[in-house]
């Protein structure tokens, strides 16, 4: 499908309105913006973002019969008074904790020894190590950022050799992108932005990009706001005109690989709130689906909060005898510092001769209990504990505690990777073939199996793994090669077993001097059992040989 004709095409397409609207909902909370939040829910503000696709919304609900829910951010201020609401940015502080989850340690990517020859297997796994340490991890913790407060994102994989030799990765906001879906896998997308206007601001000039295997087409549209309008020349703008010398005659660029160079990256699935929605089905569900009152609570218990703080500030009221006036017209004014006044001579019972102080209470627990009881509630509903946002626990505890007081967090943790997993072979698939084809690369083979591993997110106790390493080493149930395995639960078998030479290597050395063997060719280890004693073995064959042996010797004697 090539890319619209000129005219009055609405722009984004409509089918996408209902999605991109609380795709900018949620950019409000996870930005922080509140100048947005009192637009996205009527505010004083004016709403300029997808102003199509809110009318569509609010007139689908009037036709269901939804009333409009009371948001305190669609309050408008009271006349006279100044804008003093809060804004507690727990949105941004639960995308930060599901991107950190996911990617503060690098994942352990591997290559397929079986689907390649050994020595391409080796080039192949240090080219990975490179595109991820190239930013390429940095990248794709942004990228898991925005998904979990966007709902999903785009990665696309680019290459500019006067910039850097590999190819790199560009996250793409999901209102950036229209994809088009083939059995809910990503076929085909048109990645689109707007450009620099000339001469005026009467017209939108917005460059689209639709992303095929094999090829990309590039068109220069100028039209309105709703619409793409006529399509114009590459050269006729000055950030497209390099394009212009890229493409054939059609405005296509062949990029030589045969595979779709834009990823999908969705957050979770599915999304209860697009059910129904033709096109919406495969993208992600947002960490803030379903709590934006809540978030709109707490922020109006911190709003009260700090105006009973306001209110509560100690004030006095005077007499109007005591105001000190320059003449009439000029007003009246009392020194709160000077220290020596004159009683006036008025009966004692007269109320209106005494300055009587006015302090409201601060109603601090009660604010208190309220915000603490939202806040764990937002986390808790958004598939996190409470643990990690300093909620509870901050002293010391071993590995198992932490991993049980942070259950929900690394359930969630362990979800979103089923769907990063995926997107990341991809991506590196696909910077593979770039890379060779593009980059010049040598000895990289994109055809290569991968396979990713996700770090410990609470890593063990190594106190509590030693004791029970010695307890199945004292019951004999445990081998050496089980021993290092549990010491280091991420090493595959070929590094276990290379650490199991070092130990029966360490363990048949003798030190110089060693009262044991004067010649130094044996180790204690290895001298001829005396009496009862019996030397320890180093493996279980040996330790047999050895029991047997003494045995004999014993019962000879």
């Amino acid at each position: 499908m090539p890319l619209p004709p000129s005219g009055k095409t609405p722009w984004p397409p409509p089918r996408f309105d209902i999605p991109h609207a609380d795709i900018d909902m949620w950019r409000a909370w996870y930005a922080g913006d509140t100048g947005h939040l009192a637009a996205v829910y009527g505010g004083a503000a004016a709403y300029t973002r997808n102003g199509l696709a809110r009318e569509y919304f609010d007139v689908d609900r009037r036709a269901v019969g939804a009333e409009e829910l009371r948001m305190f951010w669609g309050q408008d201020p009271s006349p006279g008074q100044q804008a003093a609401k809060l804004h507690v940015p727990i949105a941004g502080d639960i995308a930060e904790m599901s991107a950190n989850l996911l990617w503060s340690d690098v994942p352990q990517v591997t290559v397929d020894g079986d689907s390649t020859d050994a020595s391409m297997a080796k080039t192949t796994q240090a080219q990975i190590g490179r595109y991820l340490d190239d930013r390429g991890h940095a990248k794709l913790r942004e990228a898991a950022e925005l998904a979990a407060g966007l709902s999903n994102v785009y990665v696309r994989v680019v290459w500019d050799r006067a910039l850097r030799p590999r190819p790199w990765l560009d996250v793409l906001p999901p209102d950036a992108v229209v994809p088009e879906w083939r059995w809910g896998l990503l076929a085909a997308a048109t990645v689109w932005r707007e450009l620099e206007p000339l001469v005026d601001n009467k017209h939108v000039w917005r460059l689209l990009e639709r992303h095929e295997p094999g090829v990309i087409e590039y068109g220069v549209y100028r039209g309105t706001v709703t619409d793409l309008g006529m399509r114009i020349e590459l050269i006729d703008h000055p950030e497209t005109e390099a394009l212009a010398k890229r493409v054939d005659g059609q405005d296509r660029q062949a990029t030589k690989v045969d595979r779709l160079l834009v990823s999908h990256m969705p957050n979770v699935l599915p999304n209860r709130l697009w059910d129904g929605i033709p096109d919406a089905a495969p993208l992600g569900r947002s960490d803030y689906a379903g709590i934006e009152p809540m978030m709109d609570a707490l922020d109006e218990s911190w709003t009260s909060w700090m105006r009973d703080l306001r209110l509560g500030k100690s004030r006095l009221l005077l007499p109007q005898s005591m105001i000190e006036t320059a003449g009439p017209g000029s007003g009246g004014s009392f020194d709160l510092d000077r220290e020596l006044l004159v009683k006036l001579n008025m009966l004692e019972d007269d109320k209106g001769s005494s300055i009587t102080p006015v302090q409201f209470d601060i109603r601090v627990e009660a604010h208190e209990r309220t915000t603490k009881a939202l806040r764990l509630q937002i986390l808790s509903s958004a598939g996190y504990s409470a643990q990690g946002f300093g909620e509870a626990g901050t002293v010391a505890v071993t590995a198992t505690e932490v991993a049980a007081r942070k259950e929900e967090s690394l359930t969630t943790r362990g979800l979103k990777i089923l769907y990063q997993r995926p997107a990341l072979l991809e991506l590196l698939t696909t910077m593979m073939w770039v890379d060779v084809v593009h980059c010049g690369a040598k000895g990289v083979d994109p055809a290569a199996e991968l396979t990713a591993s996700w770090p410990q997110a609470v890593q063990p106790d190594q106190e509590a793994t030693a004791r029970a390493l010695s307890l199945l080493e004292s019951a004999g149930a445990i081998s050496t090669f089980m021993k290092v395995k549990m010491r280091e639960p991420s090493w595959d078998d070929a590094e276990v077993l290379a650490e199991v030479q070092r130990i029966r290597e360490d363990q048949a050395a003798v030190p110089a001097g060693d009262p044991f063997n004067a010649g130094g060719t044996n180790s204690p280890d290895d001298a001829e059992p005396q009496g009862d004693e019996v030397g320890p073995a180093l493996d279980d064959t040996a330790d047999d040989e050895l029991v047997g042996g003494g045995s004999r010797e014993v019962l000879a004697a």
